[in-house]
C-alpha cells in the first residue's frame, strides 16, 4: 500500500507591496523553509524536503525577486527587505514564533532573522548554512573556482557544447548544461543529476550581497539561546570552519555527514530526513 501524499496548498501573499508566492504541504506543527540562492525559489528543495511533511506542515515562499516572487528592478531587494518579508509573513501567519529551516543562503537568512528579532524564532535548523561572516564566503568563493576550474569538469563541458545536443535536443542540452554547472557543490559530481533545475536571478543575488557588505554575524549569534541544529557535509565547498562555528556559537548539535557535498537532501536524504526529523516539531502520534 503507498502512503497518502500529503495535502500541498499554494498561493501568493502580499507583503511589502509584493506578491509572494507561498506553498504549504503536510499537516501538523508549522515549519518555515527558507530557500537558497539569493535569487533562486523554493521548488529545487524537491521532493527532498518534503519528505519532513509527514508530521508537521511545510511553508515555502520564494523571496522576493526570485521564483515566482518577481520584483521591478526598481523595487529593493537586500537583506533587510528579506527579513522584513519574513516578519511581515509571520504576522499574517499568526504566529507567535517561528520554526525556521534555511538552506545555503536560507541558513543566512535564518541567522539575520533571528539576530534581529530573537524573541520570534522557537528553534533554527541550518542546512549547509552560508558563512555568517564576510570572510569566510570570500574563502567559499575561492574553493568553488577552484572546482568549478576542474579539467575533468571543463572537458566534460567542451564535449557538451561539441557534441551537437543543442541542436538535436535543447532540453537535454539544457539539462546536462545545468548538471555542470552546479557539479562543484557535490561529493559525487554525477548526483548532480538529481537536483531540480533552478535559476537565480542576478539582480537580487547581487544586491543581497552588496547590502550585507563587510558583515559579520559572529558576536551577534553569540548572544543567541534557542534550541539549533546545524548539518553540512564533510566535502561541501563552504569551509567546514564555517560550520564549526556557527555551531559553537549558538551552542548547536553539529552533524558533518561524510560522502556528501552542498545537497545533504540530495547525496544523504536518509541522514538528512532522520536528523531534521528528530530535532523539527511533529504531530503527536503521526510516524
Amino acid at each position: 500500500m503507498n502512503p497518502v501524499e500529503p495535502l500541498t496548498e499554494t498561493r501568493f501573499r502580499q507583503v511589502g507591496g509584493v506578491g509572494l508566492f507561498e506553498r504549504r504541504v503536510g499537516q501538523g506543527p508549522p515549519v518555515v523553509v527558507l530557500h537558497g540562492g539569493p535569487g533562486a525559489h523554493h521548488d529545487y528543495l524537491l521532493p527532498g524536503f518534503d519528505a519532513l511533511a509527514s508530521a508537521r506542515e511545510l511553508i515555502y515562499y520564494d523571496q522576493r525577486g526570485g521564483g515566482q516572487s518577481s520584483v521591478a528592478r526598481d523595487v529593493p531587494v537586500g537583506w533587510r527587505e528579506q527579513v522584513a518579508d519574513l516578519e511581515e509573513l509571520r504576522r499574517q501567519w499568526e504566529l507567535t514564533r517561528l520554526t525556521l529551516v534555511g538552506y545555503s543562503w536560507g541558513g543566512l537568512l535564518a541567522m539575520l532573522y533571528a539576530v534581529e528579532h530573537p524573541e520570534k524564532v522557537e528553534r533554527l535548523a541550518l542546512v549547509s548554512p552560508a558563512p555568517a561572516w564576510r570572510p569566510a564566503r570570500q574563502e567559499f568563493e575561492r574553493r568553488f573556482q577552484r572546482r568549478n576550474l576542474d579539467p575533468a569538469l571543463q572537458r566534460e563541458r567542451a564535449a557538451l557544447r561539441e557534441s551537437g545536443l543543442r541542436e538535436r535536443d535543447p532540453q537535454a542540452y539544457a539539462q546536462r548544461a545545468f548538471e555542470l554547472s552546479v557539479a562543484p557543490y557535490f561529493f559525487n559530481p554525477d548526483r548532480a543529476r538529481d537536483l531540480t533545475p533552478f535559476r537565480v536571478t542576478g539582480r537580487t543575488q547581487q544586491e543581497v550581497w552588496d547590502s550585507l557588505g563587510e558583515y559579520d554575524l559572529r558576536p551577534a549569534l553569540s548572544r543567541l539561546s534557542l534550541p539549533a541544529l546545524v548539518m553540512q557535509g564533510r566535502d561541501d565547498v563552504i569551509p567546514e570552519d564555517s560550520a564549526r562555528t556557527i555551531a559553537q556559537l549558538l551552542g548547536a548539535d553539529l552533524h558533518l555527514l561524510p560522502n556528501c557535498g552542498h545537497v545533504p537532501y540530495v547525496e544523504a536524504l536518509e541522514d538528512f530526513i532522520r536528523l531534521l526529523d528528530g530535532f523539527l516539531p511533529r504531530e503527536v502520534g503521526r510516524q
